[in-house]
């Protein structure tokens, strides 16, 4: 059975971050411990009731694959048991399939997107200028359409509770260097191409995806985090997809449909969210799990 965490408690290790998803852990010899919680973030929110099994889910998915995309970018994780390094007494069956041991980088500070698909505040700020990120589209395009090919569309990195922001790729060179920026976005769409086409294979589309990536002490570039999972990722089953509307999908977008009925400024604190939408995201991280991975939840 799925356990449920809503906050990791781990006496002894010292915590370094605490994200709208993730807790994070400094370990010996620059390593980090990585605890995905159940907790379920929307519009930058953090909702107050969590999704059980959702970060076991999550961290398999990303594992499979970071072990997937190796041979494109470097990842952050590394071999080590979780039984080395956690407090004595802790109950390993609880952090088993949602905790990772991985390299401390430096993270480079902007959110890596990858868009196929015109969707999202994409859709937004193309209907409002004619572009996406500054990087100008064909006229006439309709939502959910596909792009003539994938773009880089970086965005910033909100605090807890703020709102990310589309910008420029000129902004990114502009925060971390030209070869810097250039190599995170030919790592984010080399990524994005790569999985789009597998995940085609299995009758799903990969709409669009963000990634986070950082560095070592000599400068080389890992993707770490999570990686293509549906918190970060815009998944849509293949034969239900239809031009001109928002698909339905396998990620939180569930989630964020039921909210923008509510009468909500998208400001913390955010609402309660009912059994039957739980119950119904949970359902849908799973059928991606098995459809994309082949893993099963008990």
């Amino acid at each position: 059975m799925p356990t449920t965490l809503s906050q990791s408690n781990l006496p002894g290790l010292e915590l370094i971050h605490r994200g709208k998803v993730r807790d994070v852990y400094a370990l010996p010899g620059q390593r980090l411990l990585i605890v995905a919680t159940d907790r379920l973030s929307a519009f930058d929110v953090v909702l107050p009731d969590p999704i059980p099994g959702k970060g076991e889910m999550l961290t398999q998915i990303s594992n499979f694959w970071f072990a997937r995309t190796a041979h494109l970018v470097p990842n952050h994780l590394l071999d080590m048991p979780l039984a080395d390094v956690l407090p004595a007494g802790t109950d390993l069956a609880l952090y088993a399939k949602r905790a990772v041991v991985t390299r401390r980088l430096k993270p480079v500070p902007v959110e890596a997107i990858a868009r196929g698909y015109l969707i999202g505040s994409g859709w937004k700020d193309y209907q409002r200028t004619g572009a996406v990120c500054g990087i100008a589209l064909p006229p006439g395009l309709k939502q959910a359409q596909q792009l003539p090919e994938p773009i880089f569309t970086p965005s910033t990195k909100a605090a807890v509770g703020d709102h990310d922001e589309n910008v420029s790729f000129d902004a990114v060179v502009a925060a971390v260097g030209r070869e810097l920026a250039d190599k995170v976005r030919e790592a984010t769409l080399a990524i994005y191409r790569w999985a789009a086409a597998y995940a085609a294979e299995r009758g799903i589309i990969l709409a669009d995806t963000k990634l986070e990536f950082g560095t070592d002490e000599d400068g080389k570039l890992y993707v770490m985090d999570e990686m293509l999972t549906p918190d970060s990722s815009r998944y849509w089953p293949a034969d239900q997809y239809q031009i001109g509307i928002s698909p339905p999908s396998y990620d939180k977008q569930f989630v964020r449909d039921y909210l923008e009925t509510l009468d909500w400024n998208k400001t913390a604190p955010g609402p309660h969210v009912p059994p039957e939408v739980i119950a119904g995201t949970s359902a849908k991280y799973a059928e991606a799990l098995q459809r994309l991975a082949g893993i099963t939840i008990d």
